[in-house]
């Protein structure tokens, strides 16, 4: 079982030319729950962040809700991903995920929020605000 945090506010998952500088606002007065990722590749860069911080060069895709596994001071272990895509995937539930270094993340489509949540605890997971 996992104790998942349903992040408040909508997240946006963004495409950016290579080679485009990252707006400050990316990482400047992060609010307590903000989270923002940013990956690098040949052909282009990837951020997901809260939508109003969404950069305006951006190609956006709108309206995911993101999914917190514990909290920031909990280890992430091993197979939690699975745990949570599968049951989303059971659901036919979109799902996209990345991990930090504390912990891992879930993104769904907002307008599937209360099927993702369903699915997840009929999983035996709790989910909290």
């Amino acid at each position: 079982m996992l104790d998942i945090a349903l992040l408040p506010g909508e997240y946006a998952v963004c495409q950016m030319a290579a080679g485009s500088a990252l707006p400050p606002a990316l990482s400047s007065g992060l609010g307590a729950t903000d989270v923002v990722t940013v990956s690098w590749t040949a052909d282009g860069i990837s951020v997901i962040c809260p939508m109003d911080r969404a950069p305006a060069q951006a190609v956006v895709e709108t309206a995911w809700r993101c999914l917190r596994v514990g909290t920031p001071d909990d280890v992430a272990v091993g197979g939690t991903l699975a745990d949570l895509v599968d049951p989303l995937a059971g659901a036919r539930v979109s799902a996209v995920a990345f991990s930090t270094f504390d912990t891992d993340y879930v993104l769904v489509p907002a307008v599937r929020l209360g099927e993702a949540t369903a699915a997840l605890e009929r999983a035996g997971h709790r989910l909290h605000d």
